[in-house]
């Protein structure tokens, strides 16, 4: 299974919807957003993929009852508080905005951590557990929208990296 990862995207609309063609021509079954979406219509193109989307707030998402409400509107999106742990195809994946709100132990006993806040695409291993960090879905910092793909069979990592000069800031 193949999943995209997204976060950091602060409401830069043409990025997100960009970064979700990619990820959907990449074929993903599931989307994981690590937070910061901002504004709740910043979850309109990750809906357009028309897969199921698992998302944990960010401490830039201001309006929570409009982003839960804006999930409900799409295909099986659920928002909920950080940390986040889950079971997709028989791996525990943590799921959280910052790696360093959580104790070192709690990253043991997961397959996959999947993090944003650093705005820099970033995978690393600390035992058996793959910490991922898919980049920053906006842009705003390193100049350009980004964001991975996970596939949970080979536990390879691809980083997309939006090109071109409309995506310089």
């Amino acid at each position: 299974m193949k999943i995209g990862l997204i976060g950091d995207t602060h409401d830069r609309l043409p990025a997100i919807a960009a970064l979700a063609a990619e990820l959907s021509a990449r074929r993903v079954e599931l989307v994981l957003h690590t937070g910061d979406y901002c504004s709740p219509f910043s979850l309109a193109p990750l809906h357009e993929m028309r897969v199921p989307i698992i998302g944990v707030f960010g401490p830039n998402d201001g309006d929570r009852d409009g982003l839960v409400a804006a999930a409900s509107a799409g295909l099986a999106t659920e928002l909920m508080a950080a940390p986040h742990s889950f079971e997709v195809e028989g791996k525990r994946v943590l799921l959280l905005h910052d790696v360093t709100d959580v104790r070192p132990q709690s990253l043991e006993g997961h397959d996959f951590v999947v993090h944003g806040c650093l705005h820099r695409p970033e995978m690393k291993e600390r035992g058996d557990t793959i910490l991922v960090s898919p980049g920053e879905g906006c842009g705003w910092i390193n100049g350009s929208p980004g964001a991975a793909v996970l596939d949970l069979e080979t536990k390879q990592v691809e980083f997309i990296k939006l090109g071109g000069p409309e995506w310089k800031t």
